[in-house]
């Protein structure tokens, strides 16, 4: 209830109380959730390495403070302003690709706060607005200016400037990533600061691979100007991601992510492969060359990581910028990528009959198709030495994605086959609430096996320190 007395009419009404539970995600059943409860409490103070994020490295190279709760907390997370949109709220309205008033477009978001319930958004934000900022109403109308004032007075102590944060929340390693073409001056300045702080990048060459990419015939000219390499060769245009992946790997990157609309893979010959840029370099490939091309240059990475030691991360299965209105009005990144259906078992072919046997080299496989979990990922990566499994991604990072990624690919795959966990995100005060929600899971998890007598109890301590550090340390070579 939310009045102050018995009859509706008497005092004002109060705001709900925001208060996190203790057993918040752990099942039910008693028994098991005391498992769950001892595992959570051997691992939940671990340090957090974040192997894969969007976090902008300028926050770590700068340690400014951050501008408002509305450009912090909502202008960088999508998942927010998806669900906004799908309900009628402008982007505009919201500081999207527009000037807003910060205070009104978070408001605009109180009022729409209930659209969250039952969505991992919500877990990880009233986290947020809990344990960091110390808020104990929850968010709603009423409550929008009381919120903003408390955040926005936080974010101008030094307490919340990034360093702080990054210290506070137990970071070990954190990953941003960067395109091919990005000088990486951030990074620069961070690795050249006195800050302790690991913060590296990820080598992501969508731009110059991905011949379907806005201004590729562009991209590919500044990508001979940064190497000094004849990118207009199939050989000067190998030679120029070695140059980069080696600049990037000076600056502390230990992967490389690809995020291809499928798996498709090809193992042409160098002459076949020669044939094929000269077709796609200008920027007008066919639908069919374009994805022959990212498919060889999945297998052209493959072989680099297998030479310079970068562990590949291959992010396929989105339907990138599905609302071409909205692409045409506010670019990439607006809420409007959509799952689709992947067929990893015979894409992977060409790539893992080239490399798929070498243990010194490690591919991480994602996936938006849970379909594929039993059927393809997890029989593959227990099978070919090359191939471990990324955790449940996207719009998959939620509870029930996490179980089911987790029912689906153990029994086949097992536990050592996968990388354990990380948040893929930008939005960095999310990062704690993620790594979170991620240990209870798959403590509860664990617990159940534990109670079933399929896992013993010790061994689920050990499984539980590997999947929250040990298999995350491991799979990116720290």
């Amino acid at each position: 209830m939310r009045r102050t007395g018995a009859d509706h009419k008497r005092g004002p009404i109060l705001p709900q109380r925001l208060q996190l539970h203790p057993d918040r995600l752990f099942p039910a059943e008693s028994r098991t959730r005391d498992i769950a409860r001892a595992l959570y409490e051997s691992v939940c103070d671990l340090p957090i390495i974040s192997p894969h994020g969007h976090t902008d490295p300028a926050w770590f190279a700068e340690n400014a403070a951050f501008g408002n709760p509305a450009e912090l907390l909502l202008q960088l997370d999508h998942y927010l302003f998806r669900m906004l949109y799908s309900q009628g709220v402008k982007l505009e309205e919201l500081g999207i690709g527009a000037d807003a008033d910060p205070r009104e477009a978070w408001r605009i978001f109180a009022r729409h706060y209930h659209l969250f319930r039952g969505t991992p958004s919500r877990i990880w934000l009233d986290w947020v607005f809990a344990e960091a900022f110390g808020i104990d109403v929850r968010l709603e109308g009423e409550t929008a200016d009381h919120y903003y004032d408390v955040i926005d007075a936080a974010l101008q102590t030094d307490a919340f400037r990034p360093h702080a944060l990054f210290d506070r929340f137990g970071i070990e390693f954190l990953a941003t990533t960067e395109g091919a073409l990005d000088p990486l001056d951030h990074h620069r300045t961070i690795r050249e600061s006195d800050w302790q702080g690991r913060v590296v990048t990820t080598y992501r060459p969508d731009a110059v691979i991905d011949p379907e990419f806005e201004g590729f015939a562009e991209n590919l000219a500044k990508f001979g100007e940064l190497t000094g390499e004849d990118v207009m060769d199939w050989n000067g245009y190998l030679a120029a991601h070695r140059n980069r992946r080696a600049f990037f790997k000076a600056h502390g990157a230990t992967a490389t992510d690809h995020g291809h609309a499928s798996p498709a893979t090809a193992n042409l010959s160098p002459a076949g492969a020669q044939a094929l840029f000269d077709r796609v370099k200008t920027g007008h490939a066919s639908a069919q060359d374009a994805e022959l091309f990212r498919g060889q240059m999945l297998t052209e990475m493959a072989r680099m990581s297998l030479d310079d030691g970068l562990v590949m991360q291959i992010h396929p299965g989105s339907y990138r910028n599905h609302n071409a209105a909205l692409f045409e009005a506010f670019g990439r990144d607006k809420g409007a990528d959509i799952p689709t259906s992947v067929d990893f078992v015979n894409g992977l072919k060409p790539l893992l009959d080239a490399v798929g046997n070498e243990p010194d080299l490690t591919i991480t496989l994602f996936t938006l198709d849970e379909d594929t979990y039993a059927r393809e990922l997890a029989p593959l990566a227990g099978h070919y030495p090359c191939l471990r499994l990324g955790p449940a991604w996207w719009f998959h990072d939620t509870p029930e994605g996490m179980r089911r990624f987790r029912r689906r690919t153990t029994e086949t795959a097992g536990f050592y086959n996968t990388v354990g966990f990380n948040d893929d995100t930008r939005a960095f005060l999310s990062i704690p609430a993620r790594h979170d929600l991620a240990r209870r899971i798959d403590c509860g998890f664990l617990a159940e096996l534990v109670a079933e007598h399929r896992l013993e109890e010790d061994e689920a301590f050990e499984v539980a320190h590997a999947l929250t550090y040990g298999l995350v340390r491991d799979a990116y070579r720290l």
